[in-house]
């Protein structure tokens, strides 16, 4: 056996350490109601050389994968950035980043100059209060009010904040680092801009071009974008600043490129689940506890700093009231959403403070600034944004309606396309695509997918495979005579069992898809996905994804779960509605903070009686709206499913805020329902679109 004391030596044993904490420690935070990146924060002090000493920011591999979680930090942040919302309001985005970012930066410099910092300090510390991280977007888009164009030039502005204090930091560092002069200064402006135009518009063109004529794997996409990270922060240490602009510019250039699909929630993924999270441990090893306690207990520079940010971004929100003539109302959502300082802020603090331009108590005021912030901000978000108009909005939108549901055209037949695989579960999905295809005097098209294991077409394996589909397609046939519904078969051989529905889906112009529900089994496939996921992301037209233990025809209540007060409900309720006819009851559920007023909940119930109302059909099933408070939604929902016999969810992606992915309720709810569900995906022009 093998000494114990040589085993805790083996430098796997501080990753291991890592894991576990990444693994347990969130969990156990949010369970508490705390975020889980205080956690992370936590375990960092009480592991590191200031606590239990197991950890520490000097270990070889402590300073690859912290270093690498930076980067994508930053890189995520740049990805993230809603680069349509900017173009639909480029001008008022740009006028409010301009005031949002100098206005914070002015008072920064104040506050600096206060506490006797000398000026490239003080500049810095300026350049901390004035970016700004979109935390509360899930809160604005599930209230519906993502199209009101106040929010829209928030979200615009965050552009111009992120670049300007990335900017500015690369300054500061440059002067603090000696040989300064007016000259050196105007080289580093004029590389910074060189180096800037070369990353956006270069790495736009080459993933333009490796996507569509190269890369078409996930795998080598995947591998292309994590290079773009790495090259661009080589870049911007060869020209003499800060390796986290490299990475923020890297997710800019490959914003539109890299789209909602797959590949960006891979990307996304993995420093969400790894590297991000080492990266607040490490930020955790380096802060002194006794410090800290000091610093925050000291009260004056903390308070301080974060009533600047708090004044000077209310500040710049006002004037862009009085400006473009918002309301009260947008106002104070403008002033809520710029509030939060997490990505921008925190990276550029740490760079500071290891650069020696800043000390522990401005990197301890900083998280402090961070804690609150983030709280803060979501909070007044959630009950000002509430009932937000949307009619503010001048420019139209250019993406496609949503038109699946609607009668087609007359020289185009209603497709709905069943991928058959499963012989227990063909005869639900079938009559399930019946419903919808009768509902608009249309055709179902059962689609068998074979998949060949070598790149041999002769092989025995391969014609046993082709005769298992060709029987699935039979039973499908005969189904679809005795449902008396029109139907044509389809047998494909393809290298993907995702891309192939896709791709035969596209061919007959479906407007619908309907597929059984195969449950994620382990890392890999949360990783890598499955074919639900694929044809999620890719499918053109709505995807049905059902878990049906009744009979369809036998379905009578159906409960359906809204987040969102805007076009997606409505979409939702169009599907639900096309489930049957007059005899159906639709139980349309929608849950608030239990600190949301009485006012906000009647606004709510009018937002969402509105919307009922003008996507309600001739003959209708019955409607009834829910509106109520609660804390844990998925035991709510769960609980309001005991009544019902389907439940209809929206498929949601992971988000993050900083990085770290938000929870999924969906997947959720779908461990534990014990109903009958229905999960509708979207097209990708509609997702997260409302």
């Amino acid at each position: 056996m093998g000494n114990f004391a040589e085993v805790l030596s083996e430098p796997i044993v501080p990753f291991v350490v890592l894991l576990l904490v990444i693994l347990s420690v969130p969990i156990l935070f949010e369970r508490l109601k705390l975020p889980g990146l205080i956690g992370l924060l936590v375990a960092g002090v009480f592991l590191g050389p200031y606590g239990l000493k197991i950890l520490s920011t000097e270990l070889p591999m402590m300073k690859l994968l912290s270093d690498i979680g930076l980067l994508y930090l930053m890189f995520v942040a740049g990805l993230e950035v809603d680069i349509k919302q900017f173009k639909r309001q480029k001008n008022r985005s740009l006028g409010f980043g301009f005031l949002t970012f100098a206005i914070p930066l002015s008072a920064g410099i104040l506050v600096g100059r206060l506490f006797g910092w000398d000026w490239n300090a003080s500049v810095l510390i300026g350049s901390l209060l004035a970016s700004h991280t979109l935390l509360a977007y899930p809160i604005i888009s599930r209230l519906g009010v993502v199209n009101n164009q106040a929010v829209i030039v928030t979200i615009g502005a965050t552009i111009f904040t992120d670049i300007g204090a990335l900017l500015v930091l690369a300054v500061c560092i440059a002067v603090h680092a000696g040989d300064f002069s007016i000259a050196n200064l105007a080289a580093l402006i004029l590389a910074l801009g060189i180096y800037t135009a070369v990353v956006l518009f270069g790495f736009d063109w080459l993933g333009r071009l490796f996507f569509n004529q190269i890369g078409k794997e996930e795998g080598n996409q995947f591998l292309f974008v994590l290079l773009v990270v790495f090259l661009a922060s080589l870049g911007a240490q060869l020209i003499g600043v800060e390796k986290i602009i490299g990475a923020f510019l890297a997710g800019l250039a490959i914003n539109e490129v890299v789209g909602e699909g797959a590949v960006k929630e891979k990307v996304v993924f993995v420093g969400s689940v790894l590297f991000i999270p080492i990266f607040f441990v490490d930020l955790g090893l380096l802060i002194d506890l006794q410090g800290f306690l000091k610093s925050i207990l000291s009260f004056a520079f903390p308070a301080t700093i974060v009533f600047a940010l708090l004044g000077s971004k209310f500040l710049a929100a006002f004037f862009s009231k009085l400006i473009y003539k918002y309301t009260t109302q947008e106002l104070l959502t403008m002033w809520s959403l710029s509030i939060p300082q997490v990505g921008a802020t925190l990276a550029a603090a740490l760079v500071g403070y290891k650069a020696e331009l800043i000390n522990e108590e401005v990197l301890n005021s900083v998280i402090v600034l961070l804690l609150v912030t983030a709280t803060v901000g979501p909070i007044i978000t959630s009950r000002v944004a509430v009932g937000l108009s949307t009619s503010s909005s001048t420019e139209p939108h250019t993406e496609p309606d949503f038109n699946s549901w609607e009668t087609p055209s007359l020289d185009q037949i209603f497709t709905v396309v069943v991928p058959v695989y499963n012989p227990h579960t063909e005869r639900h999905l079938i009559e399930m695509a019946a419903l919808f295809a009768k509902g608009h005097s249309g055709q179902i098209i059962p689609l068998a997918i074979t998949v060949p294991h070598a790149s041999n077409m002769d092989i025995p394996e391969l014609d046993t495979a082709l005769k298992r589909g060709q029987l699935l397609l039979k039973k499908a046939e005969e189904l679809a005579t005795l449902l008396q519904v029109s139907c044509q078969s389809l047998l494909r051989i393809d290298d993907s069992t995702a891309q192939g529905i896709v791709r035969a889906s596209r061919e007959q112009k479906a407007n619908l898809i309907v597929m059984g529900w195969g449950r994620r089994r382990g890392f890999q496939a949360r990783l890598f996905g499955n074919v639900i996921d694929g044809v999620l992301w890719d499918a053109h037209c709505p995807v049905a994804v059902s878990r049906l233990l009744i009979e369809p025809q036998q379905i009578q209540r159906v409960l359906v779960p809204v987040e969102n007060l805007g076009e997606e409900t409505a979409r939702l309720l169009k599907f639900a509605q096309a489930l049957g006819n007059s005899g159906l009851s639709i139980t349309v559920l929608h849950l608030c903070d239990r600190s949301t007023s009485d006012k906000n909940m009647v606004l709510i119930q009018s937002q969402l009686t509105k919307l009922t109302e003008q996507k309600s059909q001739t003959n209708a099933a019955k409607i009834e709206i829910e509106v109520r408070r609660g804390v844990d939604i998925v035991r709510q929902i769960l609980l309001a499913s005991e009544s019902t016999d389907l439940v209809v969810l929206r498929a949601t992606r992971y988000r993050t805020a900083a990085g770290l992915a938000v929870s999924d309720i969906t997947n959720q709810l779908l461990e534990h329902l014990s109903c009958s569900v229905i999960m509708l995906g979207e097209p990708q022009y509609l997702r997260g679109f409302s």
